[in-house]
């Protein structure tokens, strides 16, 4: 898992530009799957075909997409200006080193002002992304050649292990879903009862899209949305989940109450660790967008905590991802002996 982890979150594609990693993500589900596509926005789809011809259809969901940036103009002296696509955070970037994606990729940093010179009232405010720039080193003739209004940018940093099995890097929003579905795709070495979609989801982190189209076109009998959920730091202790606590089965309107208890039920007989998340309302990921799909789908969402949500250094123990992926394969192999189908 670590090393899987790894690799998907040094992948590259932020919302908009994912076929710059979708090849990737369909040839490791062509690894144990019968059928791959890709839908017209640009989403993965596997297929896992039980020998039942009548075997209900279950969507197992996470995007492939992250935050990032996008060129928006280059002055005079080779700075870059841009803007953010998704969620960014205008304070995690200055000092930060990203990649412009341009005729080939070249390094950049976005430069902060140094204190000495900041004015006493200019040291109080956080700087907005319209007043910032990346320097690349190169003149204004030379980075015309490679760089292009519209581009993508995203962040430099790569992942890395930290102590008791704790994982910190970009992108594990949710790079950490799809290790999830690869991992539950690994372990299939049966006939499953269920008609399994394995869905690489585009356009999360700006509306939700790609999850809305796949689940259209699928017409699943349930779905399971794959996502994180923030864990506790010092300064975010309400609303969060100390990470290392298993995966986090959230619980409101936007879940399917009765499904929602065969997921427990499962992790309760196979002792997998969990924790309970109350939604009021909105989820703020796929489960949203899915469980409204045609006639509307049966729908849960099991989460991931992690740290420093879109920055650089999300942060997660890797036994939540394996809790995640281990719940989710007990359910596949437990669903038919005892249930008629899916509780509504």
């Amino acid at each position: 898992m670590e090393e899987l982890l790894k690799e998907l979150s040094d992948l590259r594609g932020i919302s908009g530009f994912e076929y710059r990693i979708a090849d990737e993500i369909e040839k490791r589900f062509r690894m144990y799957t019968d059928d791959v596509h890709r839908d017209a926005l640009g989403s993965v789809i596997a297929c896992k075909k039980s020998s039942d011809p009548h075997a209900l259809k279950l969507m197992i969901e996470a995007h492939m997409d992250e935050i990032g940036l996008m060129v928006k103009d280059i002055d005079e002296n080779g700075f870059i200006t841009f803007v953010n696509i998704g969620g960014v955070d205008p304070r995690i970037l200055p000092a930060a080193e990203v990649i412009i994606h341009g005729t080939r990729d070249i390094p950049g940093i976005i430069g902060a002002k140094p204190p000495h010179l900041q004015g006493a009232e200019e040291s109080k405010k956080s700087v907005k992304i319209n007043d910032m720039a990346i320097d690349t080193g190169y003149s204004r003739d030379a980075i015309a050649d490679i760089v292009s209004i519209g581009d993508s940018i995203t962040l430099a940093q790569s992942a890395g292990v930290l102590a008791n099995r704790r994982f910190s890097g970009k992108t594990l929003d949710d790079r950490a879903g799809i290790a999830v579905l690869l991992e539950v795709l690994r372990n299939i070495d049966f006939d499953p009862a269920l008609e399994l979609y394995f869905v690489a989801a585009v356009q999360e982190e700006v509306g939700l899209r790609g999850a809305k189209t796949a689940a259209y076109s699928i017409a699943p009998d349930a779905a399971i949305a794959i996502d994180v959920c923030h864990g506790v730091t010092p300064d975010n202790a309400e609303n969060a989940f100390e990470i290392g606590s298993g995966t986090v089965i959230s619980i409101g309107p936007n879940i399917t109450p009765a499904f929602q208890k065969q997921l427990v039920d499962t992790a309760q007989r196979h002792n997998i660790r969990y924790a309970l998340d109350v939604d009021g309302g909105d989820t703020g990921t796929d489960a949203w967008a899915i469980q409204v799909a045609r006639e509307g789908v049966p729908t849960t969402l099991l989460s991931i905590p992690l740290k420093y949500m879109h920055t650089s250094v999300e942060t997660i123990d890797i036994a939540d991802a394996e809790a995640t992926a281990a719940l989710i394969l007990e359910f596949i192999k437990d669903f038919g002996r005892e249930e008629e189908g899916f509780c509504c």
